[in-house]
């Protein structure tokens, strides 16, 4: 498999790094790497300050720029197309297949729907991201102008966001109005991942039964705040967590045993429909991605 074009990841330095020492402020701020690791990199000349090879033992100071120049690297295999759902001036919107991560990182650069898109629209900037394992409708904006009035609806909850997940076992009532909060909880490998939380932030989704089967039940969501995975979290804290879901457990959080990683895939959820007003004409859009078999009725 071929390789990547390599990456370089630039900071400009702040207030914080004043005064410290390049290697250990390397380790200290970028923890995927060890101190010794650091120090290869180091030495192979693949970072520099202020566009000079570094050898670890400058004295930091604010304002400088600091750059890794990571090498070419071999990303891990993903579903590398798109379907085209909507295209004018102003913006386009594509079908995300579940797989594909949205933006670059986690060792994903090429093997991303903003790459692809780029390819084909060059400037596209996506409005909002889709998990790794989630489908769908993703909008991307090719103006400023437009960038600006969406970005400005979502914050104002006037874009409406529709999803279908399918939930383990069988939900007793047809609606629920879902409020609980979302915030930071522990996770044995990373530290802390987003969960239900009461000292999180507010979050508000709505969910439908739209089918139910033999041992999971076919919901429509509709959220109303934009916090992480909070479908997922949502749909777990009512005891209904997405089937093949890796990291929640009924309830909400991560399950006791083993958790899985937020990027980790299995779990069933698509972002079907897109309701909003067209940022130059500002006619009524509402765009839909036809969802995989196990998420359509009577599948």
């Amino acid at each position: 498999m071929a390789l990547n074009g390599g990456y370089a990841y630039r900071e400009q330095l702040r207030q914080r790094a004043e005064g410290q020492l390049l290697a250990p402020y390397l380790a200290a701020r970028y923890p995927h790497s060890t101190p010794e690791e650091w120090q290869a990199k180091l030495a192979r000349g693949e970072v520099t300050l202020d566009q000079r090879p570094a050898s670890g033992q400058e004295r930091l100071r604010t304002g400088q720029w600091l750059v890794w120049q990571r090498p070419p690297w071999q990303e891990e295999a993903a579903p590398l197309h798109f379907s085209l759902l909507h295209e004018d001036a102003a913006l386009i919107a594509v079908s995300k297949p579940s797989g594909l991560p949205t933006l670059p990182g986690g060792g994903f650069l090429d093997h991303t729907l903003l790459h692809l898109v780029r390819a084909d629209f060059p400037g596209a900037s996506p409005l909002h991201r889709l998990g790794r394992g989630t489908s769908g409708v993703v909008l991307f904006a090719r103006t400023s102008a437009a960038a600006s009035k969406l970005a400005q609806d979502w914050r104002e909850q006037q874009i409406g966001k529709f999803y279908l997940g399918l939930g383990q076992g069988l939900a007793e009532q047809d609606h629920y109005d879902i409020g609980v909060a979302i915030g930071p909880v522990p996770h044995p490998l990373l530290g802390e991942v987003y969960a239900a939380n009461p000292h999180g932030k507010p979050s508000r989704s709505l969910a439908t039964v739209l089918e139910r089967r033999e041992h999971a039940t076919l919901f429509e969501v509709d959220i109303r705040t934009g916090r992480p995975h909070q479908i997922r979290i949502h749909l777990a804290s009512i005891g209904h967590p997405l089937v093949g879901d890796p990291l929640y457990a009924p309830g909400g959080l991560p399950l006791a045993h083993l958790p899985g990683l937020p990027g980790d895939g299995g779990y069933w959820l698509h972002a079907h429909r897109l309701h909003f007003r067209h940022p130059l004409s500002g006619e009524d859009m509402k765009l839909e991605a036809p969802p995989p078999a196990m998420l359509s009725l009577n599948s």
